[in-house]
């Protein structure tokens, strides 16, 4: 029963993501293969120089890679850095947000059995990041055979270190205590938030943005449902085997996409194709230089 709980948590998230991934690309605007298309626009759209202006209007257009994407991505930072700086905060001082951990670390235990405990353990582990770290070398291995880009590389090393090192930080500041059903949870250092699920959270997205750069339609909407998905069911996992209180793993969530977000505006038109701005500046039309003025003679 959690197992099944877990998997239909996990397909509630990923059709969500996909039906918003849908609902963007079918919005006025939004190009096709927007890592290579609209880094080329800002490539020839550059000027000799930049104004205030300029800047504010490429970030609410949705034709600009540096623009609405972006900017979206930066209100995703701040929301989830809101979610966890607010949870951390609750956890700790009110008693309904404990009592709705208790009420669903009770139902988790109270329907567990060997072979869903196993699931979920299986499942568990694709936020290890000890695990995380091999399909992550995998990764850039792909990734340095496909395009030689240094750039995705250290984006990984970025979204990667930084979320283990904000989580840490977190966890030694918060110090909160893990459910006590079972004592595998004991050992296992403090509770909020929940390092799993910050983990999958920031590594699957970072990995669905890297893989997707060049997809188009249908592919690129799995492929982001498919990390939403995962590192759902990667957090509800960690709830159903009583190793998480409900509250630490969208704590972890919350840091694990904001730390992506913040990443993914830091690296921004590099990030998505380093060589097609380039390529955009040097294939746009040049104005011709005027011609000096006949002298009678």
């Amino acid at each position: 029963m959690p197992f099944l709980a877990d998997l239909l948590v996990a397909l509630a998230a990923g059709s969500l993501a996909y039906v918003g991934a849908r609902w963007y690309s079918g919005s006025e605007g939004a190009p096709g293969q927007p890592a290579l298309e609209v880094a080329r626009e800002v490539g020839s759209a550059v000027p000799p120089r930049g104004g205030l202006g300029r800047l504010v209007a490429a970030r609410v257009d949705r034709s600009v890679a540096t623009g609405l994407l972006l900017t979206l991505a930066l209100g995703a930072t701040l929301l989830g850095g809101i979610v966890l700086g607010v949870l951390a905060v609750l956890v700790r001082r009110v008693a309904s947000i404990q009592h709705v951990d208790n009420s669903v670390a009770d139902w988790g235990y109270r329907h567990r059995s060997a072979g869903s405990t196993s699931a979920l353990h299986v499942v568990t582990n694709l936020g290890n990041i000890r695990l995380v770290v091999v399909f992550a070398l995998v990764l850039v291995v792909v990734e340095l055979s496909r395009r030689r880009s240094r750039w995705a590389v250290l984006f990984l090393v970025a979204v990667l270190g930084g979320e283990e090192a904000g989580m840490l930080a977190v966890k030694a500041l918060v110090g909160r205590v893990r459910p006590t059903l079972t004592s595998e949870a004991a050992s296992l250092g403090p509770s909020f938030p929940s390092g799993h699920s910050a983990t999958a959270a920031a590594f699957y997205a970072a990995a669905a943005l890297v893989l997707g750069r060049s997809l188009t339609g249908r592919a690129r909407h799995l492929i982001i449902a498919g990390a939403v998905a995962v590192a759902t069911a990667v957090a509800a996992s960690r709830v159903l085997l009583d190793l998480h209180w409900l509250s630490d793993v969208v704590g972890g969530l919350a840091l694990g996409w904001a730390w992506f977000a913040l990443c993914a505006v830091a690296f921004g038109v590099r990030l998505l194709v380093p060589t097609a701005a380039a390529e955009g500046a040097a294939a746009a039309p040049k104005r011709a230089p005027d011609s000096a003025p006949v002298r009678d003679r």
